[in-house]
């Protein structure tokens, strides 16, 4: 059949180009445009072929075989088919098993069956040259393409490279078509706006309750690791660090309202990834902001189906980018614009409820530490600053349109 496919190596392709464009091969250090990288790859092997595309195979790891947000968006893409191994965590480091069988598995049966002339092979895996030479047996013309070697040298099997029927190197220019590194120091969420209320109860001084209980903590840790002098030592010093949500409750409770001033209105009241934390003597949660909708009680069945074909398609995935569109959905939809108000004063805190709904959103997009299934911690900072930064956008856009 005389046309082209094309299988690649996303681990190697991408890999050595963070090593090309950023000097290590992390693939967090580059930002890839995956639709400018798919038309470039159709392009360039239709070219080197001198035959139509059938398909692009792209073979990838990913934690469980779960699609991250790049597997979804490629997946979707005319002519792409996405091939998932698995994406394993040993000794601090990622990598990916089954993959190059995958790749072998495949090349193999299209050259079995005849599916195609002429094979393009992104890799640089020797674990593939059996299945190269097996297609060269059946009549398919192999090319083989590397990434430009960040120190000039191979960065593919040399057994690959001999086996090869044509060879090409894809070089810088090539690479910085769809692929840029990252800008180092760069963070993904702005610092968050000083609030008063807050400051106020973080600089308070602890109740004698709460220093006990720091204390008795440190003297528990310390016998755990069977060091008698150090629990001694500790029971007597004062906490370090920043309070803990079991320390400011104890400001609030009863008996606790000579320990320091904090204003009346600041409400004791933290989130997780679980869902919001009130401790004993916390004031509820506001009965007009406990009846605020989820975003699911106020999307139709037609924005449900809208919404996940923007999560796949456009949505990168980022925490900040996901906790900025959850919030901008759920302020669009709310049926009562004063709920935008009403959440508006309870910063840094998101009602438990919308708090559980967004954070699981974003596991749809793999914001998931596999080890014990919660959002890393820094990512959950991440997410509900973007919510808040949306709140602030919208809200502050209405009271201008208002004050004009």
């Amino acid at each position: 059949m005389d046309r082209c496919v094309v299988l690649v190596d996303a681990g190697y392709l991408l890999g050595a180009a963070a090593s090309l464009l950023a000097g290590e091969p992390s693939r967090s250090r580059i930002t890839v445009d995956h639709a400018a990288l798919i038309q470039a790859l159709r392009e360039r092997a239709e070219s080197d072929t001198q035959q139509p595309l059938l398909r692009i195979y792209w073979f990838d790891g990913a934690p469980d075989r779960v699609p991250q947000p790049e597997h979804r968006r490629l997946r979707v893409m005319s002519r792409v088919t996405v091939r998932l191994g698995a994406l394993t965590r040993s000794d601090g480091r990622w990598a990916q098993k089954g993959v190059d069988a995958a790749m072998h598995a495949e090349l193999t049966e299209l050259a079995r069956n005849r599916a195609c002339s002429d094979v393009v092979l992104v890799t640089g895996d020797g674990d593939l040259l059996p299945g190269l030479m097996s297609a060269k047996e059946h009549g398919v013309a192999v090319h083989l393409w590397a990434v430009q070697a960040a120190d000039g040298d191979y960065n593919q099997s040399e057994d690959l490279v001999a086996e090869a029927d044509e060879r090409r190197v894809l070089d810088r220019a090539w690479i910085t078509q769809a692929v840029r590194p990252k800008e180092l120091g760069g963070v993904c969420a702005p610092p968050p706006v000083p609030r008063p209320e807050i400051a106020a109860i973080l600089s308070a001084p602890l109740p004698d309750s709460a220093l006990a209980a720091a204390a008795e903590r440190s003297a528990e840790a310390a016998a755990q690791n069977g060091s008698a002098e150090h629990a001694s030592a500790e029971r007597h010093a004062p906490p370090k660090g920043v309070p803990t949500p079991k320390d400011l409750a104890a400001l609030r409770a009863p008996g606790a309202a000579a320990a320091a001033p904090h204003p009346p209105n600041a409400t004791l009241r933290w989130s997780s990834d679980k869902g919001w934390v009130d401790r004993p003597g916390t004031p509820s949660e506001p009965a007009e902001v406990a009846s605020l909708p989820t975003l699911a009680q106020v999307t139709t069945a037609e924005q449900r189906w809208a919404d996940r074909e923007e999560d796949i398609t456009t949505v990168g995935g980022d925490p900040y980018e996901v906790g900025q569109v959850f919030a901008r959905r759920w302020l669009a939809r709310l049926p009562d614009p004063a709920g935008r108000q009403k959440l508006s004063v309870l910063y840094p805190r998101i009602p438990h409820r919308i708090d559980g709904e967004l954070l699981r959103y974003a596991a749809r997009f793999g914001l998931l530490a596999h080890k014990d299934d919660q959002i890393d911690e820094h990512d959950r900072y991440a997410i509900r600053a973007g919510f808040w930064r949306e709140i602030d956008v919208r809200t502050g856009a209405e009271a201008g349109v208002s004050a004009e």
